[in-house]
C-alpha cells in the first residue's frame, strides 16, 4: 500500500508539499565563536515541521567533512562554512533568493 501526505493527499512519490516550503522560507547563514574561540556555521529559518531537518543535516554534515547539529529551530555545523554552504543548500532545492548569507 502506498504512503499517502497527510497535507495534500497525493502519493508520497508525487507530493510537492516540501518543493513549496521549500521556496516560502528565508533562510539566514552566518558564523557564531563559541567557547575557546571555536566557530560554528549557523542555519536559521529552516521550517522542520515542512522540511526533513534530519537528512538535511546528514547530508550538509556528509558534504562538509564536519559535525553539527539541530537545536534550537538552528542547524549548527562545527567551522566556518559560509562560502560554501549557499551553493550546497541550491543543490538541495533551496532557491538562491531566499539565501542571505551575512
Amino acid at each position: 500500500m502506498q504512503q499517502v501526505c497527510s497535507k495534500c493527499g497525493l502519493p508520497k512519490e508525487l507530493c510537492v508539499c516540501e518543493t513549496i516550503a521549500k521556496g516560502e522560507q528565508r533562510i539566514k547563514v552566518f558564523t557564531r565563536v563559541k567557547r575557546y574561540g571555536k566557530k560554528t556555521t549557523v542555519i536559521q529559518g529552516i521550517d522542520a515541521s515542512a522540511i526533513d531537518i534530519k537528512s538535511l543535516l546528514k547530508s550538509l554534515k556528509r558534504e562538509l567533512a564536519c559535525g553539527g547539529t539541530y537545536k534550537n529551530n538552528e542547524i549548527e555545523l562545527q567551522g566556518d562554512h559560509k562560502d560554501r554552504i549557499k551553493s550546497i543548500l541550491v543543490k538541495h532545492g533551496f532557491s538562491e533568493e531566499i539565501i542571505e548569507v551575512k
